[in-house]
């Protein structure tokens, strides 16, 4: 009996060890990634004069209409977090305590680095500032979604029309960050809201590039061992997969389908797990452009 407690007291501290060791490192990204993203708006967003899109555009554009119209200079920290408090809302009711929390410390930190960090000028070529900044912005959003947060504003949106809807909502918020920039077109110019347009252009690209758990993948396996396969993508994925009894066309031999649906993310681990259990596997993978029904998708923590 004392063994046996023993065990579990020490499965109980290994695992809130492991817990701990996963929450400092996705702190520490996250911290990196905040000034990633503040060292791009002060050396790309403002230099070339651009609105990078979502809360963030938002928060430039509002900067510049103060210091344009009114002449006065507000604080990026202040109007950013001001701008995210209902996706936060959101964050918090729909999505997940410990990943809104994430986001918000992502949030607070880009606005404060935002504000203390000394503007360094690399190019005054528009072109390339567009191109570089949207890769450099896409990039820091995509690390804290790896680890478990956002950058704020639309994503938040884009993240729980995606587990909510069963449907990529990128491209939606690219539409939605447009009308932004058309405001900013008709306010300072249609120039930089052009330019503004071919950096979140790429900076979505290099999201949807990077970052796959909303994506899913279609695929159709022929196998003689289909209950295995089955059983290998539940274990990998949680994804159920159907078995479809089919037939070779040219000897009529029984030729099992089996069906399934996985995410991005799991698909090569699946495809590499189907290898393995049976290397003659006939491997045909679709693309799924929309998805109706149920389809698992592991809480955001």
């Amino acid at each position: 009996m004392l063994h046996w407690k023993i065990s579990i007291y020490c499965d109980i501290v290994n695992s809130m060890s492991d817990n701990l060791k996963k929450d400092i490192k996705r702190l520490v990204v996250i911290v990196f990634a905040s000034l990633v993203m503040a060292m791009n708006i002060k050396s790309f967003v403002r230099t070339g004069g651009l609105f990078p899109g979502g809360a963030t555009g938002l928060t430039v554009l509002i900067l510049r209409a103060a210091e344009s119209l009114f002449n006065v200079k507000i604080p990026f920290s202040f109007v950013n977090i001001s701008l995210n408090a209902i996706p936060i809302y959101i964050g918090f009711r729909f999505i997940g305590k410990k990943f809104t929390l994430r986001s918000l410390f992502m949030i607070v930190l880009t606005g404060v680095f935002t504000d203390i960090l000394p503007s360094y000028v690399i190019t005054y070529d528009t072109l390339l500032i567009s191109i570089f900044g949207g890769l450099i912005n896409g990039f820091a959003i995509s690390l804290c979604l790896l680890m478990n947060a956002t950058s704020g504003g639309t994503d938040f949106i884009a993240i729980y029309l995606s587990a909510k809807k069963n449907m990529e909502s990128w491209n939606i918020i690219l539409c939605i960050n447009i009308v932004i920039l058309a405001t900013a077109g008709l306010m300072f110019g249609w120039d930089k809201a052009l330019y503004s347009i071919i950096f979140q252009y790429v900076s979505t690209q290099v999201l949807h590039f990077a970052y796959r758990k909303y994506q899913q993948e279609t695929l159709l396996i022929v196998t003689n061992k289909p209950d295995e396969v089955c059983a290998a993508i539940y274990k990998t994925s949680h994804h159920g997969a159907t078995i479809i009894r089919g037939e070779g066309s040219k000897g009529h031999e029984a030729r099992p389908l089996v069906y399934s649906i996985v995410s991005k993310a799991e698909y090569q681990s699946v495809i590499n797990l189907v290898k393995n259990i049976d290397p003659c596997a006939f491997i045909n993978s679709i693309k799924t452009e929309y998805l109706y029904g149920r389809f698992y998708h592991a809480a955001e923590d």
